[in-house]
């Protein structure tokens, strides 16, 4: 069961970083359209960490969180690379970015480990095809 505690934790650090990488896009002033892209992917962001503690909660687990530094960093890189140039473009190239980074670990995990837990997978393959949907919606801010 180490490989479905590790993959719930993966999941949760990377709900937790899109999270914060959508609040620190947030702050700056964007099209109302992008603006409600990156308010429901918030949404979807917090649903599935929601359910991540839940199946943690179920089972016992206590899981690695995302370090509380990466918050800083993260705001300070937004602010940074949102500085100068075409605000929702920017934007929306640091989202899809996330995005695949995401979408490589979440495959990396299940590829990795057996498959022997279907609720933690099934959480994991959705937020891989979260994080496709939100890379499809975002081409159009680019």
């Amino acid at each position: 069961m180490k490989g479905s505690k590790d993959i719930l934790s993966s999941i949760l650090k990377t709900t937790q970083m899109g999270q914060i990488g959508i609040r620190s896009i947030l702050n700056e002033p964007l099209q109302p359209s992008l603006r409600t892209e990156l308010r429901n992917e918030l949404r979807e962001y917090d649903a599935i960490e929601q359910e991540a503690h839940g199946i943690a909660k179920e089972r016992g687990w206590e899981l690695k969180e995302l370090n509380p530094a990466i918050k800083g960093m993260t705001n300070m890189m937004t602010r940074t690379q949102l500085s100068y140039g075409e605000l929702d473009s920017k934007a929306a190239a640091m989202m899809i970015r996330g995005n695949t980074r995401g979408i490589i670990k979440g495959y990396k995990n299940l590829n990795q480990f057996p498959p022997s837990d279907q609720q933690v997978n099934a959480l994991a393959q959705r937020l891989i095809d979260i994080e496709e949907a939100n890379n499809h919606q975002l081409q159009g801010f680019l």
